[in-house]
């Protein structure tokens, strides 16, 4: 092996660390972490890029990069409030990888692998499912059923992760999907697990189609690299609009202090934090969940040491795809309980 290899995206996919066996060979694990990935492995496999394992602690069982690659027994608990899909995303599927929940937005699904299968994943239902493989015939008709409906001029690209696919088929994808006046988002954590996929060939590809929105997926400082300063630059030169969405996590990044450092680094790096997201209502990421309560007194902690451009929306995407709101608007109810109205001017109380 050589640098080189090293240093290519398709070197890291290639050498994605799958099985326990693989990672006890080059990582330290505790005893829980041996039990959780045998117990856990069919529910949500594990996948680690070289290069994401690489910024782990081996002697801190609680370094947050870790946390947020290698599963915990406490995935297996699950509240009421939790479901394998919490935002409906099935539900509001007109066509087999479409979600389209608002009047003029829709999410195409167009892959479900990604660099690294994220704990708090919202999608771990599908995302690493070999069976729910978004084939080219499916992905050809949602384009269809996305430019029949004209008044749909915000999509989303998202998965699993975009940036997975070849040069050759994104520029495929986004070609069909340009119209006039229409936006296009990528969500994308490659940015911060697999940087080395941020080539001068990819970013040629979303200069040709810009302007392209890239929401990228950092959630703590340990993420933010020099590779993934240089990922940021290459995007940011070729035109592409760039925002972080970050999710709060118990043990990972709830304290100002840690938003502060990372949002810092973001904005230096042409990045604007756009949304701090508290954590889904999705089966097997309830220790992750911070409550609403102590969210909103870390935004209200980060004001005075941060500018508004370091503050991000701090939302909340409520359960049964009821769409997104801003934290700040619910109500505490007493009780661990808060009630919100939706952007279609719905109630709904939930547990926080």
């Amino acid at each position: 092996m050589t640098f080189a290899d090293t240093a290519s995206w398709k070197w890291q996919l290639r050498n994605q660390i799958r099985t326990l066996k693989q990672l006890r060979q080059v990582f330290p694990l505790t005893a829980e972490e041996i039990e959780a990935i045998e117990v856990l492995n069919d529910t949500f496999r594990l996948g680690i890029t070289p290069y994401y394992l690489s910024l782990m602690d081996s002697t801190d069982p609680k370094c947050p990069i870790r946390r947020q690659a290698i599963p915990l027994l406490a995935e297996q608990h699950w509240s009421e409030q939790e479901v394998p899909d919490p935002l409906a995303e099935e539900r509001d599927m007109p066509v087999v990888g479409v979600t389209n929940r608002y009047p003029n937005r829709a999410l195409l699904y167009v892959t479900h692998t990604c660099a690294v299968y994220c704990r708090h994943c919202t999608r771990r239902r599908k995302v690493g499912d070999s069976s729910s493989h978004q084939s080219k015939s499916r992905l050809e008709a949602a384009i269809e059923w996305i430019n029949a409906n004209p008044q749909l001029d915000d999509i989303v690209l998202s998965g699993g992760d975009p940036l997975s696919l070849s040069n050759t088929r994104l520029n495929e994808l986004l070609a069909a999907l340009k119209r006039p006046n229409r936006i296009l988002r990528i969500g994308t954590r490659h940015p911060t697990t697999l940087p080395q996929r941020i080539t001068s060939e990819l970013c040629a590809v979303f200069r040709d189609h810009g302007p392209i929105y890239i929401m990228t997926h950092f959630n703590h400082p340990r993420e933010c690299t020099p590779e993934a300063a240089e990922a940021l630059t290459r995007l940011a030169d070729a035109g592409c609009v760039l925002s972080n969405q970050t999710v709060l996590l118990k043990g990972v990044n709830d304290n100002a202090q840690t938003l502060q450092t990372l949002n810092k680094w973001l904005l230096y790096n042409r990045c604007r934090p756009y949304r701090l997201f508290h954590c889904d209502y999705t089966q097997g990421v309830g220790h992750f969940r911070v409550p609403l309560s102590q969210g909103l007194e870390i935004i209200q902690e980060m004001r005075g040491y941060s500018s508004g451009l370091e503050i991000p929306e701090y939302v909340i995407d409520l359960p049964n795809g009821l769409g997104k709101v801003p934290v700040a608007e619910g109500q505490s109810t007493g009780e661990g309980l808060w009630m919100f109205t939706t952007w279609a001017g719905e109630q709904i109380t939930i547990e926080e």
